[in-house]
């Protein structure tokens, strides 16, 4: 490959960029176009999931809320690895069978030990 030829490589993915941040600056602008613009107080005010706030945001969270949150990415993030075994879950044969169960063991075995420690109680 010579040095030249590289940069023409990158051309697709140049105009691509370009493209998206086209339509997003166009979108925007369009949004703001079209869109009627009439705040009132209920409309500028600070809301949660729809409901009204009811306390101030700098309120100290539990320690088991954050236990909990970790627990669920652990365990989500694992649970990807499952995808690509099963795409090549042929190839792999006995042993990627058995590596896999070692897998889940080790994975039902920490949720059983977070189970038991009260990890996943919500009082």
């Amino acid at each position: 490959m010579t040095p030249d030829a590289v940069p023409q490589n990158y051309l697709p993915i140049v105009i691509i960029l370009f493209a998206a941040a086209a339509f997003a600056i166009v979108s925007l602008l369009a949004g703001m176009l079209v869109r009627p613009s009439r705040p009132y107080q209920a409309k500028l005010a600070p809301y949660e999931s729809g409901a009204p706030i009811f306390s101030d945001a700098r309120s100290r969270i539990p320690m088991r809320y954050y236990v909990i949150a970790m627990l669920f990415v652990i365990f989500d993030i694992e649970t990807v690895f499952l995808y690509p075994w099963a795409v090549v879950f042929k190839e792999l044969g006995l042993f990627g069978l058995i590596e896999m169960l070692v897998f889940l063991a080790i994975l039902i075995v920490g949720y059983f030990y977070a189970w038991k420690k009260g990890a996943l109680e919500w009082d």
